[in-house]
C-alpha cells in the first residue's frame, strides 16, 4: 500500500486530480502476514473513472495516443479511457513490485529511483544515501531539493499554459550479486530494457554511461581491474553500470528512463474523424498529469525489482519455493499446532 500511495493520482498539485484511493485488497496467498505458497491475488478498484469524457474520440483518435493503432490492429478498442495503453495499468505492476522488493531485501539487494530531469532542468549527481533520504521529501521526487524547487516551478508554468512537459528517472540497485543474466536476448540489460520500455510514455532506456558512451574512447570507458578483500577480481570504476556482457558484475546497477510529455492536455488539438472524413479540433476534457516522472518513480522501481527477482529465481539465488531453505519444516510464528495433539 505504501508504494501504491506513491503512484496514485491526486497526491499533489502537479499530478492529475483524479480521486483514486488505490486501496489494495489481498484476496489470496497471505495468511496472518505470511505467504502461504499459493499465488498472491490482489484487487485494486477504480473509483473515479469518467468514461463519458472520451466520447468525442470514439472515431477521432487523440494525438499521439494508442487510439488509432489499437483500432487499426484489433478493429475495436475500449474507448472509455486508454485501455491497455493507459498508465492506469501500472498500478498492478507497482503492487507486484512491492512484493518483489521484499524478496530482494531478504537477499540484501536495495534499490531506489528519483526524478533527475524535467525539461532542461537536470539534477546533479547524487549518492545512493541521498536518493533514499531526499527523493520522497518533495512532490517532484527529486533527491536534490534545490533542483526540485526549480523543477516544480517549471512544471507549474506548463500547467498554467494548458500544456505538459517530459523528463527522466534515474534508478539504482545496490547489492546485486555477479552472474545474473544470460547472453544476448535474455541478457540482464535486454530484459531490463524490455521492462522499462513497457512503461507507458517511455521513449528511451539506458544504463551505465548510456548515450554518453558514444563520446568515450575504448581506453576511457574500459574499467581497470583490482582484487577485493576476498581476492575476487572487481572493476575499479563502474562506467558499465553493473552489467558486462549482459550479465551483472556485482557493481551497482544504474541507469535512466526517459518519459515524454503527457499527450492528454487541455489545449485544443487537431484530429481526424475516420467516420465523417473530416479534420476537426477537439479538446481533451478531463484530469491529467502535466508531467509523468514524479508518479513514474515507483513504477520504474517496480519494473527494476521484478526483473531482478526473475533473474534471482532463474539463477537459483532465491529458492523458488521458500526463502528459509528448510523443506518440510515450519519456520513461521503463525503456523498453528496440530489440533489432534491438543486433544490428546
Amino acid at each position: 500500500q505504501a508504494d501504491l500511495d506513491r503512484r496514485k493520482p491526486g497526491q499533489s498539485m502537479i499530478t492529475t486530480s483524479r480521486g483514486e484511493p488505490d486501496d489494495v485488497s489481498i484476496k489470496s496467498g497471505i495468511q496472518d502476514g505470511y505467504t502461504t505458497g499459493t499465488p498472491i491475488g490482489m484487487v485494486i478498484q477504480n473509483k473515479d473513472a469518467r468514461s463519458e469524457k472520451y466520447e468525442p474520440f470514439i472515431t477521432a483518435p487523440r494525438p499521439s495516443h494508442g487510439d488509432f493503432t489499437y483500432s487499426a490492429k484489433f478493429g475495436t478498442r475500449n474507448w472509455g479511457g486508454g485501455g491497455r495503453s493507459s498508465a492506469r495499468e501500472t498500478v498492478n505492476w507497482v503492487a507486484a513490485g512491492a512484493i518483489a522488493k521484499q524478496l530482494l531485501e531478504h537477499e540484501g539487494i536495495e534499490l531506489k529511483a528519483h526524478v533527475n530531469q524535467i525539461d532542461d532542468i537536470a539534477a546533479p549527481e547524487v549518492s545512493f544515501e541521498q536518493l533514499k533520504e531526499h527523493s520522497e521529501t518533495n512532490d517532484v521526487r527529486c533527491a536534490h531539493p534545490e533542483t526540485a524547487e526549480r523543477m516544480q516551478a517549471r512544471i507549474e508554468e506548463y500547467q498554467q499554459e494548458g500544456d505538459s512537459i517530459g523528463g527522466s528517472i534515474y534508478f539504482e540497485a545496490r547489492g546485486v550479486p555477479p552472474g545474473l543474466g544470460a547472453p544476448r536476448f535474455d541478457s540482464l540489460s535486454a530484459r531490463l530494457g524490455q521492462a522499462m520500455m513497457s512503461v507507458p510514455a517511455t521513449t528511451a532506456f539506458e544504463f551505465g554511461l548510456g548515450r554518453e558512451a558514444r563520446e568515450y574512447t575504448g581506453s576511457e570507458r574500459n574499467d581497470d581491474w583490482e582484487f577485493d578483500s576476498e581476492g575476487n577480481p572487481t572493476p575499479v570504476e563502474n562506467d558499465h553500470g553493473g552489467i558486462q556482457g549482459g550479465i551483472s558484475s556485482g557493481e551497482p546497477i544504474y541507469g535512466e528512463v526517459t518519459l515524454h510529455a503527457p499527450t492528454s492536455i487541455p489545449k485544443s488539438q487537431q484530429t481526424a474523424d475516420w467516420e465523417t472524413g473530416e479534420l476537426k479540433e477537439e479538446q481533451v476534457i478531463g484530469r491529467h498529469d502535466p508531467v509523468l516522472p514524479p508518479r513514474g518513480v515507483p513504477v520504474v522501481e517496480a519494473m527494476l525489482a521484478l526483473t531482478l527477482v526473475d533473474f534471482m529465481l532463474l539463477s537459483g539465488r532465491i529458492n523458488p519455493d521458500r526463502l528459509d531453505d528448510q523443506p518440510g519444516e515450519y519456520d513461521t510464528d503463525y503456523h498453528p499446532s496440530n489440533p489432534r495433539e491438543d486433544r490428546e
